[in-house]
């Protein structure tokens, strides 16, 4: 059969015959043509059978055609790690380059705005892990409510990794009304109990029996013990002539360890695991597919979906505890019918997760006879109280642990050294040091000193400039005056130096020179010339009459209020008696517009003591300093 004969659309055979795909494959021929048709799709097939074009391929034609306005994602594929998501969607821009449709793709760990902005310019088909899907969801960004095609890939991959629940909420997004594909290698009673849930009247496609890894690749184990694994690995690589090869530990710090160990016998090596950035993940992946790296060092993180081509040896350097791993691992390997080599190392300690895998895959895996460092230690490490515990994860503790001292101790470190540079500063300041939370207190002093500087220039430009003579030239004017300076002007003006202090060029009257603070405070308490005759107080005796007069009102008469009862005495009480005119009372007399006082209050005007009923001046009586506060007129 043929590509032909599924009845795909000449676009995308002539994208696959691009691609060199010739026959499609058991996988192929039994999922394409009820997808198709519109129907749900349950695929059980081990990995590197070409589950990606099995569903790429029809969702591709499905939605070929008439694009609706605002191009609303249409097809979402749902993958459980980054690499996975990224190869999916390079395998939909290469099956439907010739067609009009957008994919595009969106995983956690890297920034999301260039993701967004593809969005935003409309998609058709959306490749996206489940963490970052319902993060721009929450936000906004994304919109799967015209949803028609919806795939789960590598379900049971979803499960093992904790991603179930957030599945779960995704498919709470979806609308009613869809078709679903579901394609995973094994399939574990969680992963049943979602397809009973999720499909309706499903198509089944088991092109292999379940959980049975491909029979083309060549598999092995060695017995070491964990100490020699490293330079087994080694011997191994060099010896087997390995063109190249993905090495799976169960740690991250057992990667990043075995990568140095290789780098160290002379052997390319890269590592890959969740501790990584996303960039360095993909530059890695993307080194060792380009030749530059010969051995890629991967946790599971990487057991799923890595398509490379020709990949020739997988390396379990440490054995999974989960036996349907140990079926993920080596099926990076014996791709599209290519011939693999997979090769185990397995210690004292590990001896039962092997049996686990041969009761899995339901044969024996073969024990290498040609092992230069056989296994010598039969007895599993035991921790301080006597229980057994696994070497790897007391090993990446231990690290951690490390890790962790050295951070603070660098910590620590940068704290001293900050604390002596602030010491520093101070003593070259000649200040006392800061407090820690007051770190930049010395430089903000400096500052202000600096402005202070800039402004005793400017207050002794300006009385350079008001002391010089009317006949000579103009000094230049200064370019700026510091707030401080201008007040200090003002307050010049407003306060001439005393004849018994002469204003020369050289001297002015400090005013908080003591000569000048007794003067003041003579000319403060001597008594004051009364420029204003007040009226005198009414008489109680006067008011009289007048509120008996009020008292005698008819009772028809209309109320009044408060203000105008209060008024009404006042204007007969001129009419009796008519005051002298008032003259117009200058602005801070101390009286209001009807003559009446003020209160008596420090900001009104000065004490009543102050007035003077004669005109005599005091001998004393000079221009004061304290001349703003008296509240008398202007002359």
């Amino acid at each position: 059969m043929t590509f032909h004969e599924l009845g795909l659309i000449k676009p995308i055979l002539e994208a696959l015959t691009d691609l060199g795909y010739e026959k499609p494959s058991p996988i192929q021929e039994k999922a394409i043509p009820p997808a198709l048709a519109g129907r749900d799709v349950l695929g059980c097939a081990q990995t590197g059978t070409g589950k990606t074009c099995a569903f790429a391929a029809p969702i591709l034609q499905r939605l070929n055609g008439e694009i609706p306005a605002g191009r609303p994602i249409r097809a979402l594929i749902l993958t459980p790690t980054r690499e996975l998501a990224l190869q999916i969607e390079e395998s939909f821009e290469a099956y439907g380059r010739r067609l009009p449709l957008r994919s595009a793709v969106i995983f956690g760990g890297v920034g999301q705005q260039p993701q967004v902005d593809r969005l935003k310019k409309g998609v058709d088909i959306l490749v996206a892990t489940p963490g970052r899907l319902l993060d721009l969801q929450g936000q906004g960004y994304v919109d799967l409510s015209r949803l028609e095609i919806f795939v789960l890939d590598e379900a049971d991959r979803m499960l093992d990794m904790g991603f179930i629940h957030d599945v779960r909420r995704v498919l709470k997004l979806l609308p009613a009304v869809k078709q679903t594909l579901f394609f995973s290698a094994t399939m574990p009673p969680e992963v049943m109990d979602l397809v009973n849930g999720l499909l309706k009247n499903p198509v089944k496609v088991a092109v292999d029996p379940v959980s049975s890894p491909v029979e083309i690749i060549d598999q092995s184990v060695y017995l070491v013990d964990k100490g020699n694994k490293t330079r087994l690995l080694a011997w191994l690589v060099e010896g087997l002539d390995v063109k190249n090869a993905i090495v799976f530990t169960r740690t991250k710090h057992g990667a990043n360890k075995v990568a140095a160990d290789l780098v160290k016998a002379g052997i390319t090596a890269a590592a890959i695991h969740g501790n990584k950035s996303q960039t360095a993940r993909q530059q890695a992946l993307a080194d060792f597919k380009a030749g530059k790296v010969r051995c890629l060092v991967a946790t599971d993180i990487a057991a799923r979906g890595l398509d490379i081509e020709e990949l020739s040896h997988v390396f379990n350097y440490n054995l999974p505890e989960v036996p349907e791993t140990y079926v993920h691992r080596i099926g990076r390997t014996g791709r599209a019918g290519h011939g693999g080599t997979a090769v185990s190392f397995c210690d004292f300690g590990e001896q039962q997760y092997l049996k686990d895998i041969e009761k899995l895959i339901g044969r024996k895996v073969p024990v290498a006879q040609n092992n230069p460092w056989p296994m010598e230690v039969f007895e599993a490490p035991r921790d301080a109280r006597g229980r057994p515990v696994n070497a790897d994860d007391a090993e990446a503790r231990a690290a951690a642990k490390e890790r962790r001292r050295a951070r603070d101790a660098a910590n620590k470190a940068a704290a001293e050294a900050r604390k002596a540079k602030q010491q520093a500063a101070a003593a070259l300041a000649e200040e006392p040091v800061p407090a820690p939370e007051a770190a930049e207190a010395p430089a903000r002093k400096r500052r202000r000193r600096k402005k202070s500087g800039q402004s005793q220039a400017a207050e002794q430009a300006v009385s350079l400039e008001v002391q010089a003579p009317a006949s000579g030239p103009e000094p230049e004017q200064p370019k700026k005056k510091s707030r401080r300076g201008v007040r200090q002007q003002r307050l010049e003006d407003t306060m001439p130096a005393s004849p018994s202090q002469p204003q020369t060029d050289f001297y002015k009257p400090n005013p908080l020179d003591g000569d000048v603070i007794l003067d003041a405070t003579a000319r403060l308490l001597a008594p004051r010339p009364r420029t204003l005759s007040r009226p005198a107080a009414p008489r109680r005796e006067e008011e009289k009459p007048a509120r008996r007069k009020k008292a005698n009102a008819q009772p028809g008469q209309e109320k009044k209020t408060r203000e105008q009862a209060s008024a009404k005495p006042r204007k007969e009480k001129k009419a009796e008696k008519p005051a002298a005119p008032r003259q117009e009372q200058p602005k801070g007399s101390g009286r209001r517009e009807d003559g009446r006082r003020r209160s008596r209050g420090r900001r009104n005007g000065p004490p009543e003591v102050m007035f003077r009923r004669d005109s005599q001046k005091d001998s004393t009586e000079q221009p004061s300093l304290m001349k703003p506060y008296y509240m008398t007129p202007d002359d």
